[in-house]
């Protein structure tokens, strides 16, 4: 598959936390950081996502908003 977002991040899955309608995945990049996603319960049965499944992050925004105390 062959996609036009540009910030894809290789990683693995460390933790799936289900809702009632969302579901929060965390996923432990190559580097060693972690980054975290809210999606569907649906898009997780599907994608048959569970700790331990290697999956590849894309990021695509329009905005990134950073801020400082």
């Amino acid at each position: 598959m062959r996609l036009s977002t540009r910030n894809q991040l290789d990683g693995t899955v460390t933790s799936v936390t289900r809702g009632e309608a969302m579901a929060v995945v965390r996923v432990r990049l190559k580097g060693g950081d972690e980054i975290t996603s809210s999606i569907t319960r649906d898009a997780v049965d599907e994608l048959g996502l569970a700790s331990g499944a290697e999956v590849k992050v894309l990021v695509k925004s329009t905005e990134v908003t950073l801020g400082i105390e």
